[in-house]
């Protein structure tokens, strides 16, 4: 790792080889345990990870091939570099992972990174704030399943959302002043349609695949990156649950439960803080079903759903593999998201009526189409408002007053210092 010594790297190597040889002796010591929680979590995959993302994965793979991505990019620059800092592609990331949830976005950053689409540091920047669950998880699973108060969808995905924005405009400070100049370069002159049709032309000639290839490695590539999603989905299934057989986790929990104390919550939910370190479902579903305030129950299921799980951290970090994007500035995004998160649904509790008491949670049985819907819905309804968006941002930037003060003055400066009247650009 980057930043650290000799003899740091030894020390962290040692310890990642114990805490596996543990675990794997755990695992043979507690077999039970560890087979059912590795058929827990191929179920959640098998039914809910692969038909849900498959198709999502293969359509990016080609949109991209085919150069719609650029196409897309041109018109939302104007949108994403002010506000994020990030290439106007960015947006196809944001809406892939606000639409399909995670890790749609670390996908599709990696092979933006990969086709030199962005810069290390902005590929960063974008891994920090689009790392979203899907509207259906919570929605459905969340809402409806959970809590069983199918109202609460709203509330809890309006945190989640603002929370991920939030991340993205502090972020959008990261490592500033490495930014190349061409990073920064204002894109608004000549025709929009012909530069983006300019770009799909010119993506499409470089990536020079015929279709049927495209097609064929879209497939490939995309059953390979699921079937190693869903390998950590079961690994930290099973080490959570071999983690909870040996006794390890009792140790963590009275330091959880004194610092939920001293923050004005029920420490009862450090249990589902400690389950939902390891995995996003299991330490929501364990928020929700702790007895105490709704109010508690809600800003920590916050939490937990932005902080999203060592789960999805290592799936992540299994996708970027390969990339010069770093995983680090991902986990302080993840910590900082989690926070404001739930500093949101603090505050908006306040704003909303909640409910005295809650209906008995229901299980979600919302099917694979109901799924493919939502989120191809989702995504071209996200799409379009930040094509709007960008497209209005340009004509604000059209039509702003520019100041005369880039003429050289008598001295080689930046002006004479004399007051210029400022002209109209459009």
């Amino acid at each position: 790792m980057t930043g650290m010594g000799s003899s740091e790297r030894k020390g962290l190597f040692y310890f990642t080889a114990l805490c596996f040889a543990l675990i794997t002796l755990s695992l043979a010591i507690y077999p039970k345990a560890g087979l059912a929680a590795a058929q827990d979590g191929l179920a959640i995959f098998a039914e809910v990870v692969l038909p849900s993302l498959l198709p999502f994965f293969i359509l990016s793979e080609i949109l991209l091939g085919l150069g719609v991505v650029h196409f897309i990019g041109v018109f939302l620059e104007p949108l994403m570099r002010p506000i994020f800092n990030v290439p106007g592609i960015g947006a196809f990331a944001l809406s892939m992972g606000l639409a399909a949830g995670y890790p749609m976005d670390a996908v599709i950053t990696a092979k933006f990174r990969r086709l030199k689409l962005c810069t290390q540091i902005e590929g960063e920047r974008l891994l920090a704030f689009t790392n979203t669950a899907d509207p259906l998880f919570m929605f459905g699973a969340v809402a409806v399943g959970m809590f069983g108060y199918p109202e609460l969808g709203v509330f809890i995905a309006i945190t989640h959302y603002l929370a991920a924005f939030t991340v993205g405009i502090v972020f959008r400070f990261y490592r500033r002043k490495e930014d190349p100049p061409v990073a920064a370069e204002e894109r608004t002159k000549g025709n929009l349609l012909e530069r983006a049709l300019a770009e799909m032309r010119k993506a499409y000639q470089e990536d020079a695949r015929p279709l049927g290839q495209l097609l064929a490695d879209a497939v490939k590539d995309s059953v390979s990156t699921l079937l190693m999603i869903g390998g950590f989905i079961v690994l930290f299934a099973v080490l959570y649950q071999v983690l909870e057989e040996v006794g390890v986790l009792r140790y963590i929990l009275p330091v959880l439960e004194g610092g939920l104390k001293i923050l004005g919550l029920n420490p009862e939910l450090g249990s589902a803080l400690v389950k939902g370190f390891f995995e996003i479902d299991i330490g929501t579903m364990a928020a929700a079903k702790t007895a105490g305030a709704l109010a508690d129950r809600l800003i920590v299921s916050a939490a937990v759903i932005a902080w999203s799980g060592l789960s999805v951290l290592g799936q992540v970090m299994s996708v970027i593999h390969g990339t010069d994007l770093r995983i680090r500035p991902f986990i302080i995004a993840r910590v900082l998201q989690a926070f404001v998160a739930g500093f949101y649904t603090y505050l908006l509790i306040g704003m909303v009526k909640l409910p005295e008491a809650l209906p008995a949670a229901r299980t979600f049985t919302g099917g694979i189409l109901n799924r493919w819907m939502l989120s191809g819905k989702q995504f071209l309804i996200i799409t379009g408002l930040l094509i709007v968006a960008g497209l209005f941002m340009r004509f604000l930037s059209g039509y702003r007053l520019v100041c005369r003060a880039d003429r050289p003055g008598p001295q080689g400066g930046e002006g004479d210092g004399k007051s210029v009247a400022p002209k109209v650009r459009k």
